[in-house]
């Protein structure tokens, strides 16, 4: 059996109150930032995740894992892979996992560089966060990517 050719994934920025959510096509390794799941302590609305799934038709999902500086697990990335074995078991796409450590920081950084007024609660930047990790998770020559 042939693994499917990736040419358009999804990338997700877990969070507890927002998901982050970014296009991405494979030809130019890059992503887009869509707008942002609302999610109840990590619980999404998955009607709201159906219809993005729907609308876009991704190959398959990456998920951001928020790892330790030091690399070791925390109680969010548990939550984040579990969010991606859901996404994998509901919606049957292949999943794969990407380190995020310091997207949202990064996020963050670019986002003040374009003028956000710094209110990442009333104005977050969760998406551009899945941007970040769906376009390294692209570019990372060990992935599977064409």
């Amino acid at each position: 059996m042939t693994e499917k050719k990736l040419n358009t994934l999804m990338g997700f920025d877990f969070g507890t109150r927002n998901i982050g959510v970014a296009i991405g096509q494979a030809v130019t390794r890059t992503a887009t930032a869509l707008p942002s799941i609302k999610a109840r302590d990590g619980i999404p609305n998955w009607d709201d995740v159906t219809a993005l799934l729907e609308e876009w038709k991704p190959d398959a999902v990456v998920v951001g894992i928020p790892l330790n500086m030091d690399g070791t697990e925390s109680q969010m990335s548990m939550r984040a892979r579990k969010f991606g074995k859901r996404l994998h078991g509901r919606y049957n796409l292949p999943f794969y996992e990407a380190d995020e450590r310091l997207s949202s920081f990064e996020a963050k950084d670019w986002a003040n560089k374009l003028g956000h007024s710094g209110h990442y609660g009333s104005n977050p930047v969760d998406g551009m966060a899945a941007q970040i990790i769906l376009e390294g998770w692209m570019n990372d020559e060990n992935n599977p990517m064409p």
